[in-house]
């Protein structure tokens, strides 16, 4: 538990450090700007956080083969590895930008975004997406240093630009009345800073990892272990949010109160819940290295650990986030906005009693892709997605069930993936890699 503990509490501190983006601008456009602005901000966070899935499953899915091949003591395989992922990482960015600059007027009408927030989300969006090269820098190095065993610097460098982007934030929006734009300008350039001051770390502090070798080349068999790893955590990772993007359609459909309560709800639920997903993918990194070093005991224990800690400290906090539900709901809108705050508390109060099952579920995630099953992870996402999105529109179609029927869907999802992963589990348990002697 320390070992594990020591090397997840910079993860979370980190990764909650990230969220303070999202939450800064949403607290901020939603005191200074009101409710339409927090409503269109609120669903382009949704659409952006399902484009930095795709980087940060990338990188995830590089951070175990790097993981792999430190814990065997690898150096080729493993600088080879880095050279692979961040070619592939780098097109796909490209790629990404590319699609989005063209396709942007498409999204902003797949959303079912309202007309009177048309014009404020486009503004959002066209400045926010400007940020994806500095996401990738900052993804990539940040999963490379994590499968060294180092988790605490990404944490600082988190920390400068956290704090940097809550400060441009007050200043361009409060003070300059530059809009949702400046929120979105504040954003990217504490993106950048992070990702590009990680870089420069890096680089300075492990020269080994770059110097000149000529064994080390863009190996075509690299790039193929790298995908089959990362494409499939990729997947993992938009399947999830692509999940989220199409509730966000739905929940637009019920207009600008559901919006803006959503998109201050999913702040606190995202915010409540990030300790348990990353101490899910310490666990994983953990798994990995073990698995790379033949040290299946040490799998076994930490296992039995992991569960233990990621239960108690869910349940700590589902009840925190169920008796504070309005207090927290208060930090993002006015107080004047009861309707808004109403269906917010009520959000909270669904979601939060159940963060147990979204915990087990980042450990079965961890798990399956630190051995070598990225599918497994996969086929839990569709199934956690798959249901959320069928219920959600199934039920809130009900008239007497409405709008609670979609937050009703999300904590069943949960359930029913907990259960087919634990079930594989207990079933395959013999023929899984680390528990061969």
């Amino acid at each position: 538990m320390k070992s594990m503990l020591r090397f997840a509490v910079p993860m979370i501190l980190g990764n909650l450090l990230q969220q303070c983006y999202n939450i800064a601008d949403t607290l901020i456009v939603g005191r200074f700007l009101g409710a339409d602005a927090l409503a269109a901000v609120g669903s382009a966070f949704s659409l952006m956080t399902f484009l930095t899935s795709i980087l940060l499953g990338l990188a995830m899915g590089s951070g175990t083969v790097f993981s792999i091949r430190f814990g065997q003591k690898d150096m080729v395989g493993l600088k080879e590895g880095i050279l692979a992922s961040f070619t592939l990482l780098g097109l796909v960015t490209v790629i990404l930008n590319v699609l989005i600059f063209i396709g942007i007027d498409w999204i902003i009408w797949a959303l079912r975004t309202p007309t009177a927030l048309v014009e404020q989300m486009w503004e959002y969006l066209i400045v926010i997406f400007a940020g994806l090269v500095g996401i990738f820098l900052y993804n990539f190095f940040a999963a490379l240093l994590r499968s060294l065993g180092n988790s605490v610097v990404p944490l600082v460098f988190l920390g400068i630009s956290a704090c940097l982007n809550i400060g441009l934030d007050l200043w361009f929006v409060a003070g300059l009345n530059r809009g949702v734009a400046g929120a979105a300008e504040a954003t990217v350039i504490s993106q950048y800073v992070s990702g590009i001051g990680i870089a420069i770390y890096t680089k300075i502090k492990f020269p080994w990892l770059w110097q000149r070798d000529k064994k080390i080349r863009l190996r075509l068999h690299r790039m193929r272990e790298i995908a089959s790893f990362s494409v499939l955590t990729c997947l993992q990772q938009s399947i999830m949010n692509l999940g989220i993007l199409a509730v966000q359609g739905l929940v637009n459909s019920f207009g600008t109160t559901i919006m803006a309560a959503f998109a201050a709800a999913v702040k606190i639920d995202a915010f409540a819940y990030l300790p348990v997903q990353d101490f899910g993918n310490a666990f994983s990194i953990f798994v990995a290295q073990n698995f790379g070093a033949k040290q299946t005991d040490r799998i076994q224990k930490g296992i039995r650990v992991a569960v233990l800690t990621s239960v108690t400290f869910s349940v700590i906090i589902s009840l925190c986030v169920f008796v504070f539900a309005k207090p927290l709901m208060t930090l993002f809108i006015n107080a004047k906005e009861t309707a808004v705050i109403a269906q917010g508390v009520c959000y909270l109060h669904i979601e939060g009693s159940f963060y147990f099952l979204i915990g087990g579920l980042f450990l079965l995630y961890g798990l399956y892709r630190a051995i070598g099953k990225p599918g497994m992870s996969v086929v839990l996402t569709v199934v956690s997605l798959g249901v959320r999105v069928a219920l959600a529109y199934a039920l809130s179609a009900i008239e007497s069930i409405g709008v609670v029927g979609i937050w009703w869907a999300v904590p069943i999802g949960w359930f029913l993936a907990d259960a087919l992963g634990v079930g594989y589990y207990l079933l395959k348990q013999k023929k899984l890699p680390f528990t061969k002697s």
